[in-house]
């Protein structure tokens, strides 16, 4: 088994490499999937944060009200930290546990956003960084999905910059082309990686 930690900034089309890494046979473990699911209703995750935030950041129905916790967390590094205590062993528990129901010899793929922020770069045998100038990101923040200028600077100042992410990366994926050569970029990307897990032995996992 090879695992490789998948991450890139907000528009750098990490979602899309993503998926046509999982086209050529990758296991994807989605790491914001597994947030949501560590905190669905009935869950100890959620018991958990009702517990250390109050009824208030409950919905009626009785799942998370995302917004008000945000509005409760995000202006207090204190509180962020405390939810962040609740939630972060429940998420890499749970990846883990879908790593470990992989097929042996696979090449599983963790989704995760803010794998510089975190310094999670070392759980990983491979870290793989989806890369695009700042000035592309703020185009595409603004042109195809809508944002403010202020709003997507807002969202990229609130992650890693790029030097960080490129940092803790052992393959970059350039993604400043059109779809065509993303997609032969990713089918690099991939060759290597089998190329990895062949060096590794039939016997790892």
């Amino acid at each position: 088994m090879l695992t490789v930690g998948l991450t890139g900034g907000i528009g750098a089309g990490k979602s899309t490499v993503v998926r046509l890494l999982a086209e050529h046979g990758a296991v994807v473990v989605d790491a914001d999937l597994v947030a949501r699911e560590v905190v669905a209703p009935g869950t100890p995750g959620l018991a958990a944060v009702a517990a250390e935030f109050g009824g208030a950041v409950l919905a009626p129905d009785g799942s998370l009200d995302r917004p008000a916790l945000a509005d409760v967390v995000f202006r207090d590094p204190e509180r962020l930290a405390a939810l962040n205590a609740i939630v972060h062993p429940l998420v890499a528990e749970r990846a883990a546990a879908l790593q470990s129901a992989a097929p042996a010899g696979s090449v599983v793929v963790h989704d995760v956003p803010l794998l510089a922020e975190n310094g999670l770069a070392d759980r990983y045998d491979v870290v793989v960084v989806v890369d695009v100038p700042e000035e592309i990101q703020l185009d595409r923040l603004t042109r195809l999905r809508g944002m403010s200028e202020e709003e997507a600077r807002g969202r990229m100042a609130a992650q890693a910059d790029r030097a960080d992410r490129l940092a803790v990366a052992d393959v970059v994926v350039r993604n400043t082309g059109s779809t065509g050569e993303l997609a032969a970029r990713v089918a690099q990307v991939w060759r290597d990686l089998i190329g990895r897990l062949g060096a590794r032995g039939p016997d790892h996992r």
